[in-house]
């Protein structure tokens, strides 16, 4: 308790406005000079540790929910405001549903309250041309809660200066299940045929048919055309087709035989598509994050040191992986601001010596014995 009573004296203070004034100048500096250097594009948080500081100052866990979404809001703010282009949220897991049918509820409403809160005009995505979308299994949403996102997504959909994924519910291996299936029904899908009009089949089929057609006229007709003068060497040409096909009527010619065959087999390769064309980059066009930069920065708080099934196919060799032993309530910019300075020292550093040419690098030292 006294922790809480000066937690509360510290509030206060910090809210009298001539600390809120200094302190939002300040917050504006640092904003500007991290502009300056290198800004990751796509950020991810895990947001833990809300129950944990529930518990720990004496509230009710809705409340540390309801304290974890102003931080939330705090932070997006920083993020747009110094260029990060995609924020991703861990905002619900689909193992969360094991937790109490009071506490899932409470956050339920909670989602739908603050997502209102978000979307409105002139609030904090609208200032920054911030857009919505909501990822993870949207089965599982009650309808009066999936009615409010889909309310806002709907109204922040024309602001295209950033991106806020917000993942409820959601896991990776939910996602990637996903993912390969969709990827395994298009690729059972039969490809479009090709159109070749004027592949050696197509053309010897066409003069085959209409040698046949010719074949079936009436006796008259034909009397007439083999008495022609003119149709002399083309006559036993076709005498010659016809008599082969005549011995056999219900078989074509072997030549035809053979082309349909290759037709067949030609048909059968180019049916579906080819499986071992299925790439990584395949894969990640069907995850829920397709079209989006890759993964710069991933923090999460609380202390815990792992990922607990977030962005698992995201994260790639090059983001950056930051465990903070802060509470999400208690995470801010003066929390958030080393972290984001380390990053563009980091940066720095790879970009330098990506630079610098292979003679002028330093030599990797071996150890011998």
């Amino acid at each position: 308790m006294p922790s809480m009573h000066l937690s509360q004296v510290r509030k206060w203070i910090l809210q009298s406005p001539p600390v809120e004034w200094g302190i939002m100048q300040l917050r504006e500096l640092l904003v500007g000079a991290l502009r300056h250097g290198p800004i990751p594009h796509h950020i991810a948080f895990v947001m833990d540790g809300n129950r944990r500081f529930a518990r720990t100052h004496g509230i009710e866990t809705v409340e540390g929910h309801h304290l974890g979404f102003e931080a939330l809001a705090k932070i997006l703010e920083v993020c747009y405001k110094s260029g990060v282009k995609v924020v991703t949220i861990y905002a619900f897991s689909i193992e969360n549903f094991k937790r109490s049918k009071y506490e899932v509820d409470a956050l339920m409403d909670m989602a739908k309250v603050k997502l209102a809160q978000l979307v409105q005009h002139g609030d904090l995505l609208d200032r920054y041309g911030a857009s919505i979308r909501i990822i993870g299994q949207r089965e599982l949403i009650k309808p009066d809660v999936l009615e409010a996102m889909d309310r806002a997504v709907d109204m922040t959909k024309r602001n295209g200066d950033a991106i806020l994924n917000i993942c409820c519910p959601y896991t990776s291996h939910a996602e990637m299940t996903t993912a390969i299936r969709n990827t395994v029904n298009e690729y059972s899908n039969p490809l479009p045929s090709p159109q070749r009009p004027f592949s050696e089949s197509h053309i010897f089929h066409t003069i085959r048919a209409r040698r046949l057609s010719a074949n079936t006229l009436s006796p008259k007709v034909a009397k007439v055309r083999s008495h022609s003068p003119s149709s002399g060497g083309a006559s036993d040409t076709e005498d010659s087709i016809s008599s082969s096909t005549t011995l056999n009527p219900g078989s074509p010619p072997e030549e035809s035989k053979l082309e349909d065959g290759d037709d067949y087999k030609e048909q059968q390769s180019n049916t579906y598509p080819d499986v071992e064309s299925i790439t990584p980059e395949v894969l990640s066009d069907h995850m829920y994050t397709a079209g989006l930069p890759p993964l710069d920065l991933l923090i999460r708080t609380s202390g815990v040191e792992r990922l607990s099934d977030f962005m698992l196919w995201q994260v790639h060799q090059n983001t950056e992986i930051v465990f903070l032993k802060c509470l999400w309530p208690e995470f801010d910019l003066w929390t958030f601001l080393p972290v984001l300075v380390e990053w563009q020292w980091r940066r720095r550093k790879i970009s330098e010596k990506a630079a610098m040419p292979r003679n002028e690098r330093a030599p990797t030292k071996l150890k011998v014995g």
